[in-house]
């Protein structure tokens, strides 16, 4: 009885952690949609290609936080200038959450994640914007799955540095989990 009740418990957990994901990530692109359509920043020039590489770190939430304390990666992404003050981007890259030690001992190994993501940038001042993404994230380790991906983010760019404070989430066949992180980016024109 005890071990059902721990059961319906943590279903009820990851049904309302889902769900605020989802409204959250919601909610945060029609804020930048908003934004995008009154502001005239001339931050990103139209029809401009630009290519970044990236480093990212954060802090795992959901279903995977007791397993893993830290996330690093490395994504690659391509922009496209649609407006002076909107662009349309394409990520990817590699995403690791390293085991706990306790894991790590009993022989368990990090999970690793390919995050393939389209999304859009609207800068509300000359170099803060707004970014919202989503896409999926392909698990590399042995019996993954492949997760929806959501991921709203702010940020600061300029035509050479672009950092930003970002939270994705990777859902679907009945796990939820996510992290919250930072994007430090080098890019240049193409």
């Amino acid at each position: 009885m005890a071990k059902d009740l721990t059961v319906i418990i943590e279903q009820t957990n990851n049904t309302t952690m889902r769900n605020m994901s989802k409204l959250l990530a919601t909610g945060l692109t029609a804020v930048a949609l908003f934004i995008g359509t009154n502001v005239n920043a001339q931050t990103n020039a139209k029809s401009a290609w630009r290519l970044g590489f990236g480093i990212e770190g954060g802090i795992p939430t959901g279903d995977i936080k007791d397993y893993s304390n830290f996330q690093l990666g490395g994504t690659a992404r391509l922009q496209y200038g649609a407006a002076d003050n909107l662009a349309v981007t394409l990520t990817s890259g590699y995403y690791n959450f390293f085991a706990k030690s306790a894991y790590s001992d009993a022989g368990f190994k990090d999970a690793g994640v390919v995050p393939v993501k389209l999304g859009i940038k609207t800068f509300f001042t000359d170099n803060l914007y707004f970014g919202a993404e989503a896409g999926a994230g392909f698990e590399t380790n042995k019996g993954g799955d492949t997760k929806l991906l959501l991921s709203p983010a702010l940020g600061w760019a300029d035509k050479t540095w672009d950092f930003g404070v970002k939270y994705e989430n990777f859902s679907g066949q009945g796990n939820n989990y996510g992290a919250v992180g930072l994007r430090i980016a080098y890019g240049f024109g193409l």
